[in-house]
């Protein structure tokens, strides 16, 4: 199956691909990362942790990947000497979302974000919600970790900066985050820093 996009973010590429909703998403990302690695679905060398986080290893070792699903879509990257994750959202009503960010969120996000009116709060709900489940992908200890753990804020320039992070995350500056709308009602980020 063809992708129907592709991004490239500094160095990690991102594909996207239509996804069976209620399937799992690795046959699809073992496809592409074999095609795009010149091996076979069957020989690429990929294992997942104890956590289930995937890993490329072997001679393959040097890349880092990830997949998210949601609805119909499906996010693959890949990243050459990065370990990365990227996080796939629908952006649709939340009935509990005022409850999450006071339960789940950095004390400073839940200020700024009961500082804004409905629309407002919900629009950068999703985006901070897939920025810290990208970034807690990478880490590799997904939001078991704490989304608590991590602060965004938005900059002058309109986009999400990782302002703070436990030190259990390394360097806050270190961290690379790419978020972007993926498809319609659809939010999508990637996050990554140097292995």
């Amino acid at each position: 199956m063809a992708p129907v996009q592709a991004w490239r973010f500094g160095q990690v590429r991102v594909w996207q691909l239509p996804h069976v909703p209620g399937t799992r998403g690795e046959p699809q990302a073992r496809e592409l990362l074999a095609a795009e690695l010149d091996s076979t679905p069957q020989a690429l060398p990929l294992t997942r942790d104890e956590r289930g986080r995937p890993w490329l290893i072997g001679g393959l070792s040097h890349y880092g990947t990830g997949w998210s699903h949601s609805g119909g879509h499906l996010l693959v990257a890949l990243g050459e000497r990065v370990r990365l994750g990227v996080d796939l959202e629908q952006q649709r009503p939340r009935q509990q979302m005022r409850q999450v960010i006071a339960r789940f969120f950095h004390p400073d996000e839940i200020a700024w974000l009961d500082g804004l009116d409905d629309a407002a709060r919900e629009h950068w709900f999703f985006r901070v919600w897939c920025a810290k489940e990208a970034l807690l992908k990478a880490h590799g200890h997904g939001i078991s970790f704490g989304l608590h753990r991590l602060r965004f804020a938005p900059g002058d320039d309109g986009a999400l900066h990782l302002a703070w992070c436990d030190p259990g995350l390394g360097e806050a500056a270190r961290w690379h985050l790419h978020e972007w709308q993926a498809a319609a009602d659809f939010r999508a980020a990637l996050a990554w820093y140097p292995a």
